[in-house]
């Protein structure tokens, strides 16, 4: 059963804030189309109208006042305790560092990486909402993160940070081994127009307006049948007889297949945040050396991937600038 979520308060809590949708979805980050589904989300798990539109605005309903008190008290209470148990782990002299990530293919490379590197302990923090990993480094909470470039970052008032794109990354396609598509080297994104599509819900989808742009250009609007937020679940669906997008090194498995675009303009522009203000503000081309290796090792994974990345050098120009990088001389 769905239930709420941190990242859920903080929605409600921010629209109250701003006194708007669209005012809020600045604030987070996220479209505003994004936001209202969500809300709207968040209203079915509550079971009540949370917020009236008025010519002020958005006004909390009775029912969202009650919500709003003690989502406060909430994110208070974690603020705290987030607080208390960092203070309680640290050591002195000894400093962690805290990687936030989506969940992509090559963050288990990453860490790797940054292990062989970093001496000291190391967490990391994963969730599926790019908004909510850019707010960690923002606050302090993490020392880096990666993600997909989300649609409405350019929005955010960023200080101390710096953002690096790792690499444009095409978007696969599974389907189901019995699709007579999938006897194909490659699949025209508009023959997949009568198809059922597995999407992340819309509030932690990066691209669903820029995809929806696209199929729309090539003459259809995709059925978003099913929302999920497991890699899984999308490759179950997938075999079933639905479509979904896929990371490129990704594998076929049990009744499905992966498959590249052909000629589409799907792709996801993996991005690197990490803080001026921390232990890597000195060393970033080290880092972003470290998180390049990662990122290449992951490519030959899928033989149709190297394929690609062979013939689009044009999409990994940074990556392959900083793999001619000496990896850290020494740990830290």
């Amino acid at each position: 059963m769905a239930e709420l979520e941190i990242r859920h308060l903080r929605a409600i809590c921010s629209i109250a804030d701003e006194g708007s949708v669209s005012r809020a979805a600045i604030r987070l980050g996220v479209t505003q189309p994004a936001l209202t589904a969500q809300l709207r989300s968040i209203e079915r798990l509550i079971g009540g109208e949370l917020f009236r539109r008025s010519p002020n605005g958005s006004v909390p309903t009775e029912l969202g006042r009650s919500v709003i008190r003690s989502a406060r008290v909430v994110l208070e209470d974690m603020t705290a305790l987030l607080a208390t148990a960092r203070n309680h782990v640290r050591q002195p002299g000894e400093v962690p560092l805290v990687v936030a990530a989506t969940p992509m293919l090559f963050i288990g490379a990453m860490i790797g990486e940054l292990r062989a590197w970093f001496r000291a302990e190391l967490r990391t923090e994963i969730d599926s909402s790019a908004p909510v990993l850019l707010d960690l480094v923002a606050a302090k909470q993490a020392d880096l993160a990666v993600f997909e470039r989300f649609e409405g970052m350019e929005n955010r008032q960023l200080s101390e940070v710096e953002v690096r794109t790792i690499v444009d990354e095409p978007q696969f396609v599974a389907l189901s081994e019995n699709n007579p598509l999938a006897e194909q080297d490659e699949v025209d994104l508009a023959d997949l127009a009568d198809f059922d599509w597995v999407a992340p819900p819309p509030d932690q989808d990066p691209m669903r307006l820029r995809f929806r742009a696209i199929c729309e250009a090539m003459g259809f609007t995709p059925r978003i049948t099913h929302h999920v937020t497991e890699g899984r679940a999308a490759m179950a669906l997938a075999a079933a007889g639905a479509v979904c997008l896929a990371q490129p090194a990704s594998l076929g498995g049990p009744g499905f297949v992966i498959r590249p675009l052909r000629g589409s303009e799907l792709s996801a522009p993996i991005v690197l945040v990490i803080r001026l203000d921390g232990m890597f503000a000195a060393r970033r081309q080290e880092l972003f050396a470290c998180v390049a290796h990662a990122y290449r090792f992951i490519v030959d994974r899928n033989p149709t991937y190297a394929k690609w990345w062979e013939h689009h050098p044009e999409a990994h120009a940074d990556l392959d600038a900083a793999l001619a990088l000496p990896r850290p001389s020494r740990p830290i």
